[in-house]
């Protein structure tokens, strides 16, 4: 990774051991510079295609059953095959895990491709062979100078598109107006995007869910607009479960500016302080305490 990577939201700490995992590509294995799919893959082609993130913590699947539930219906909403029922896809993870020998610490990616075309086109009926599974189990630890420092946000020009135009809960491999937020933030020295809704109601970041805290009131968006993030949704229940307030509801940029904390939450980095939005501090410009109360439930759920 270069140095330009470490202020990612999704960056994480080097493991050499990366470099011996071998991908998982539709049941067979192969080292990480050998792992390919063809070019004609409407995944490769068009990005028609649905994935997951997952983590491995001491033996543990996290929210294995959300994910699968996700995965599934977001195949389901645009007529994908998988090809094998839950269970059996659940037991190719594990599988990925065991020919890795692979415990703790592990983030994994499942994609899922419409399978092979027989010309680049748009059309599904095109496809001439099973969906293309590919499995990529990495050691990743979230980067632990940026959760010490926190992410500095820029509101992009990119608008979060609304159910009508595309679903977010469709958790496809198309992303390139998210790419394009993201891009909009780097150039201006920012970390991530935060990104409004059609009405200019705060909704998300480019690859994250968005929170800020006034007082010990948790706020995010409706998520008519955000991605449906579980980490997001185990944020929630926690905060919830410790008898506190949160709001889904809308809110502004201005309200986002009065905030006294913020955080983004996603697979990998669980829970990330945000310290910097549009140039301006957010509470005293360092995490705050309230983040740190949530980030040490979600730790406790994890098990870390």
């Amino acid at each position: 990774m270069t140095d330009a990577t470490q202020a990612s939201a999704q960056s994480y700490a080097h493991d050499p051991r990366n470099d011996r995992v071998e991908v998982y590509v539709n049941g067979q294995f192969f080292p990480r510079d050998k792992a390919m799919v063809p070019v004609f893959d409407s995944g490769f082609v068009l990005g028609d295609g649905v994935w997951e993130g997952l983590r491995l913590v001491k033996g543990r699947l996290l929210a294995i059953d959300e994910h699968m539930a996700r995965l599934y219906e977001g195949a389901n909403s645009i007529q994908l095959d998988i090809g094998m029922e839950r269970a059996a896809l659940v037991e190719e993870i594990w599988k990925t895990l065991r020919h890795n020998d692979m415990e703790d610490g592990v983030h994994i990616r499942l994609m899922i491709s419409r399978g092979l075309k027989s010309t680049p086109n748009q059309d599904p009926r095109f496809i001439i062979g099973a969906a293309t599974i590919v499995i990529v189990a990495e050691y990743k630890q979230p980067n632990a100078g940026l959760k010490e420092r926190g992410l500095k946000l820029l509101t992009s020009t990119i608008r979060c598109s609304t159910p009508d135009v595309f679903d977010l809960r469709l958790n496809s491999h198309s992303r390139l107006n998210y790419i394009q937020a993201l891009i909009q933030a780097i150039n201006m020295g920012a970390d991530e995007a935060l990104m409004l809704d059609d009405r200019g109601f705060v909704a998300s970041c480019n690859s994250t869910n968005f929170f800020i805290i006034r007082g010990e009131e948790l706020w995010t968006s409706t998520a008519t607009t955000c991605f449906s993030g579980i980490t997001r949704s185990k944020a929630i229940k926690l905060w919830r479960d410790a008898g506190k307030p949160v709001f889904e509801k809308d809110f502004t940029l201005a309200e986002t500016y009065a905030a006294d904390e913020s955080f983004v939450t996603g697979t990998l980095g669980g829970i990330t302080p945000v310290t910097v939005i549009d140039g301006r501090k957010v509470g005293t410009g360092t995490p705050g305490p309230v983040t740190g109360k949530i980030a040490d439930l979600y730790r406790a759920y994890c098990g870390e």
